[in-house]
């Protein structure tokens, strides 16, 4: 049993099938591995047997099989034959039977996941370092990823047009997360179907003077979405129970008198406005759901040094945002304390694991759909009278 593996780009490796003789037999969803360097793909696919790795260009194969043969022997102490090295520069692999099995896999690798296994239980305790940040691929390939997310967002535009013809629910979505976690990436891919006249996107950065002249929950609720439409929060009133937390210095900014600052209360006393806002949203209409990208700090760590080698993307580059890096285990705690203490059956907390933008943009776009699909909607009856009234127009035209 051999191995086969195909070069995606210039990192990317991905673990497509396995092969006995000329027969092609492509491996399961649960086979699926993928690997960013060759010491990694190494680790994945290294079981005592000798992988066979077909490289696309044809021109650099010789030199990507030499690569990866070396870290063979390497890790293995074992010097191949010369057979056996002509077989890895010459695989014994047609382009057809290739071609047949990344087909194949493509088409038995569907989506395999349940929006309901990232959601956070009422009542549960979150502790994000037992929560993973990576899953499973829910796609074989970026075209893969490409294809369903592009049906996704078709399912999403027709239930976007029921839902704003029925005009009963609004719909809110609040993004969270550390920065660099891919919230604006997100909305954009996913909600790139959705008619602009039925959703409103709002980005809550550093309060204003005149928003810290009210209440924390104020700013946010003069943005909240009208029957019928889609409301998205990048950032929302959550940001004062967790960056607040992280700094309590800026309770002390936002003009409240001092007995009211009680740094062991507060967050429990905001829990509660919080809670109580979201119930009274959900009883007038309004199905919040709220999406915490949960990212690793070594995929943190990549995102902001590919902002900085990326020119059009140097000014989301800032000190604070390495500044903020020292204090990740706090943030984490901080989270974990927040999602435990809001996530309800009317306004549910999903933690999705954010390390790999395209699954999490799958993810988002399934949680979306359920939601939008669990509400009871319908397009207006026409009664009789109106019947009559649009035949009217007919006779007008």
């Amino acid at each position: 049993m051999r191995l086969i593996v195909v070069r995606h780009g210039e990192t990317d490796w991905t673990l497509v099938g396995r092969y006995t003789g000329a027969t092609d037999v492509p491996l399961t969803a649960n086979g699926r591995r993928q690997a960013t360097s060759l010491p990694q793909l190494l680790d994945h696919v290294l079981d005592g047997q000798s992988p066979v790795v077909v490289s696309s260009p044809r021109r650099r194969a010789s030199q990507e099989l030499t690569s990866f043969q070396a870290l063979v022997d390497a890790r293995t102490s074992t010097r191949p034959s010369a057979a056996r090295r002509r077989a890895l520069i010459d695989p014994p692999i047609t382009r057809c039977n290739r071609t047949k099995a990344l087909r194949h896999h493509e088409r038995t690798a569907p989506m395999a996941t349940e929006s309901t296994s990232f959601r956070v239980e009422s009542g549960g305790h979150v502790d994000l370092t037992d929560r993973p940040t990576t899953t499973e691929p829910l796609y074989s390939s970026h075209k893969n990823y490409k294809k369903q997310l592009k049906k996704h967002v078709k399912k999403l535009s027709s239930l976007q047009r029921l839902h704003y013809a029925s005009d009963h629910w609004s719909l809110l979505l609040i993004f969270q997360g550390m920065d660099a976690a891919g919230k604006d990436g997100a909305i954009r891919h996913v909600m790139s179907g959705v008619n602009p006249q039925g959703c409103q996107v709002f980005s809550f950065k550093q309060p204003t003077d005149q928003e810290l002249e009210h209440d924390f929950l104020w700013r946010t609720s003069r943005c909240l979405p009208e029957r019928g439409r889609i409301g998205i929060f990048n950032r929302s009133y959550y940001e004062d129970v967790l960056i607040a937390r992280v700094h309590p210095e800026i309770l002390h900014g936002h003009g409240l008198p001092d007995e009211l600052i009680d740094e062991q209360a507060i967050w429990e006393q905001r829990y509660r406005s919080i809670n109580d806002l979201e119930r009274h949203l959900h009883r007038n209409g309004t199905q919040i759901v709220k999406i915490f990208l949960h990212m690793s700090k070594d995929e943190q760590a990549k995102r902001f040094r590919a902002r900085i080698d990326a020119p059009d993307k140097n000014w989301k580059s800032s000190l604070a945002d390495i500044h903020e890096r020292s204090y990740w285990d706090t943030y984490m705690t901080v989270y974990g304390d927040c999602l435990s203490a809001t996530s309800s059956e009317h306004a549910p907390w999903y933690v999705v694991p954010a390390d790999d933008k395209h699954n999490a943009r799958l993810i988002i776009s399934q949680i979306v759909l359920d939601t939008l699909s669990d509400l009871k909607m319908a397009y207006p009856e026409t009664t009789d009278k109106r019947h009559q009234e649009l035949e009217s127009f007919r006779s007008q035209l």
